[in-house]
């Protein structure tokens, strides 16, 4: 068990090298050598939120809007599978404009195509009834991001949410039977060594099933366009961090840290414990108008397993359920 002060002193220790092994070797027990690559579609960056940081906010008037048609996200979910991916993330903005209806169709249309495919769903929160439709129809997973643990924080960069329901979705998700994503940005504007600490404390407590952890990168039609980007190295100690508090979960190494690092963020994040590699099946007449912050770096398939070859790892087309799900041996 990790301490806060545990943390805070290998946030602030000369250099990473013994923490990278701690985790590198945590990684290797409890999740082997294989990285899962998983296929994410970006079907729509119209959100009806404001979040300061986010490029997507409703606010942004210079963003090119688009919504991908029904039959164009099974089409890109097809194509996904077709490469030998097994697990099919659909993102988005919060958008309202799918229907549960719509969207348990959809999830039920890629489920009869693919019955051994998972499904993972980030589209931000909805009302709760759909979470239990959504699991019904198919869904395996929900990533929901929550930012910050910090409520005060989360408030003042989320006008109009609350942290309180954020949480208690995230909750809600887990009572569902859903394999749960969480995470958090590093770096925010007036975030402290402290609320990092919290970050791995809350992911320690929680187990999730899942983590996204990757630097605040700003983007130039928000609140925050003239903010510092967050620091590589402090990224990759808190994946580090999170490897050995909370072993058993799914880390990807993000298209944050590959953005902050284009050379080899991927293989960096890989190598303080990461075992995921999202593959961006968005169609390319789409993906650059996903533009959550600036200059973003995408990972094809050759790229993702450029980056896993120069971490000495190997790839896996393997679903990658949760441990939680997996018996003890």
């Amino acid at each position: 068990m990790l301490s806060k002060n545990d943390i805070l002193d290998e946030l602030r220790a000369p250099d990473s090298h013994a923490l990278r092994g701690r985790a590198d070797a945590a990684r290797r027990e409890h999740c082997g050598e294989g990285v899962f690559l998983r296929g994410i579609v970006e079907f729509s960056n119209c959100c009806a939120r404001s979040c300061r940081y986010c490029g997507l906010r409703r606010e942004n008037r210079r963003l090119k809007r688009y919504r991908m048609s029904p039959a164009e996200i099974r089409q890109a979910a097809s194509t996904l599978l077709r490469w030998g991916l097994r697990t099919v993330i659909l993102q988005s903005g919060d958008d309202a404009h799918y229907t549960t209806a719509m969207l348990c169709d959809i999830i039920r249309d890629i489920k009869t195509d693919a019955p051994g495919a998972a499904i993972t769903l980030s589209i931000g929160e909805r009302p709760l009834e759909d979470y239990e439709a959504f699991r019904e129809a198919g869904a395996d997973r929900y990533l929901l991001k929550h930012e910050t643990v910090n409520a005060t924080l989360y408030d003042r960069i989320h006008p109009g949410q609350s942290h309180a329901v954020r949480m208690s979705i995230i909750e809600r998700l887990r009572e569902l039977g859903y394999q749960v994503g969480v995470g958090f940005l590093v770096g925010l504007p007036g975030q402290t060594a402290e609320d990092l600490a919290g970050e791995i404390l809350f992911l320690q407590d929680f187990q999730p099933d899942m983590a996204g952890i990757g630097p605040f990168l700003p983007q130039a039609d928000t609140p925050f366009a003239d903010q510092q980007a967050g620091e590589r190295e402090t990224v990759l100690r808190l994946l580090a961090l999170a490897r050995i508090a909370s072993p058993g979960t799914h880390l990807p190494a993000t298209t944050a840290l590959a953005t902050l690092d284009p050379s080899e963020g991927f293989a960096a994040g890989l190598r303080f414990g990461c075992n995921v590699i999202m593959v961006n099946g968005t169609p390319d007449s789409y993906r650059a108008s996903y533009r959550l912050y600036d200059k973003r770096v995408c990972a094809d398939l050759e790229s993702a397993r450029r980056a896993i070859r120069l971490a000495g790892r190997t790839a896996s087309l393997e679903r990658g359920d949760s441990l939680r799900l997996q018996p003890a041996e």
